[in-house]
């Protein structure tokens, strides 16, 4: 017989192990820290220029950054401090180095979501965080899931409950259910309607002296942010079930927008969302709040079919949320719900597995071209990354050999190129900030 105090003396011994794993890999100090860059990669990988032309441009002004120096003299290492400093005071051919932005426009959200487990929903958010922060963007990253994949990968463990998703559902309770009654009791007519009562397990926590910005963590990447989650963060469905309960007209999932709305408009260039592997209120806050909507998905037919399954589903949803429609504060998104895109990806994909190409024609004749030209393959060096929590990005190339560590990284920067392509073309749509 196995009762919660058996289950909860098993996560206990997990967590141990999981401390022991981050010691080994993670640095002495148990914290992530970011790699340097070659000058190799910052030229042809990151600035895209001719190697000899960046080295010509930081001969020529010594007051760029220089970099650190390996002890034969042949290679100059970057911090992305540094890259960063040189993509803004350096232009080639009269090119800026700068990535594009629309001006007028608040930081575009993509939500990467699929309720089957295993289609690579973290592993494509933190690519495409990394990608996008080497491109030069600031970059918000918003962990719905649970299982913290995200979190654990941009280097943060200990994360209290209070400070995830469900602390700022909590608190966009708390602020709603008091801006109602506020309305009641400022009714033209002068009646006093009841008003809602939260109870002390909510209004005691003190979320409501909390600002935005304290739900937001810094990670080992200096351009990168992090709303995080942590495993206690589970019980957010059956909280925000609660929630409901008390206060049936709270727009519950428009919390995260709301939340997000507080922050200026040019604090980020980029929010990307985990959602977790199911359709419940954490991932319906993240496809409300987005502008994009990505779904990663397996190159087989059981991958194929939840897929379908799911945005049947959530097609269902988003129709039920449209009674809402005129009587919720969203701020910037609107009901009945309307991206500016959809895609699918394709992850895990072995280009020379018949039955994985023969997927990709299924899904191409099904969503033509919604699906994205570029899956992401499966890799030796992916599945390296995997282990180790962190992205192609991350990994020194001298840690394998240079053409298997390029070919992985070929996969995901062909498949961010897409991603900000299509980013680029919605950001554009994007009303501009009143």
């Amino acid at each position: 017989m196995y009762t919660h105090s058996d289950l909860a003396q098993l996560q206990a011994q997990s967590l141990k192990m999981q401390g022991f794993i981050r010691q080994q890999t993670y640095s002495p100090q148990n914290e992530k820290t970011l790699r340097r860059f070659s000058s190799w990669e910052v030229a042809e990988l990151i600035f895209k220029v001719n190697q000899s032309t960046m080295r010509g441009r930081l001969a020529a002004d010594p007051t760029l950054p220089q970099g650190t120096v390996e002890a034969d003299g042949r290679q100059h290492w970057y911090s992305l401090e540094e890259i960063n400093e040189m993509r803004r005071r350096l232009k080639v051919n009269r090119r800026s180095l700068m990535p594009y932005r629309p001006t007028g426009k608040r930081a575009m959200r993509a939500a990467i979501a699929n309720f089957k487990g295993g289609a690579g929903k973290s592993t494509v958010a933190l690519h495409f965080a990394h990608a996008a922060a080497l491109d030069g963007y600031r970059v918000l990253a918003v962990d719905f899931d649970p299982q913290a994949t995200l979190s654990h990968s941009m280097g943060l463990s200990d994360v209290a409950e209070e400070y995830t998703v469900w602390g700022i559902m909590a608190r966009d309770l708390a602020s709603e259910t008091e801006r109602m009654n506020r309305a009641s009791q400022g009714a033209e007519s002068g009646a006093t309607l009841p008003r809602r009562r939260l109870p002390s397990s909510i209004t005691d926590m003190g979320l409501a002296d909390l600002r935005a910005a304290d739900f937001i963590k810094p990670t080992n990447w200096p351009t990168i942010d992090i709303v995080p989650s942590c495993a206690n963060a589970a019980f957010v469905e059956f909280a925000s079930a609660q929630y409901r309960h008390l206060n049936p007209e709270w727009s519950f999932f428009a919390a995260v927008s709301r939340f997000l709305d507080q922050l200026p408009a040019d604090a980020y260039d980029l929010i990307l969302f985990d959602c977790p592997p199911a359709i419940g209120y954490q991932s319906m806050n993240a496809v409300f709040a987005a502008d994009m909507l990505y779904i990663p998905s397996g190159p087989g037919y059981w991958e194929y079919d939840s897929t379908t399954s799911f945005i049947g589903q959530l097609a269902e949803a988003l129709e039920d949320l449209s009674r809402f429609s005129g009587l919720v504060p969203a701020g910037t998104m609107n009901l009945p719900k309307a991206f500016l895109d959809v895609r699918f990806l394709l992850t895990r994909f072995e280009p020379n597995n018949d039955l994985h190409r023969a997927m990709q024609q299924a899904f191409v004749k099904v969503w033509e071209d919604r699906v994205t030209e570029h899956p992401i393959e499966m890799t030796r060096a992916v599945e390296q990354s995997g282990r180790f929590l962190s992205s192609i990005y991350e990994i020194d190339y001298r840690d394998m050999t240079r053409e298997t560590w390029r070919r992985a990284r070929a996969s995901f920067d062909q498949a961010y190129g897409e991603f900000h392509k299509h980013l680029c073309a919605a950001w554009d749509q994007l009303e501009d900030e009143a």
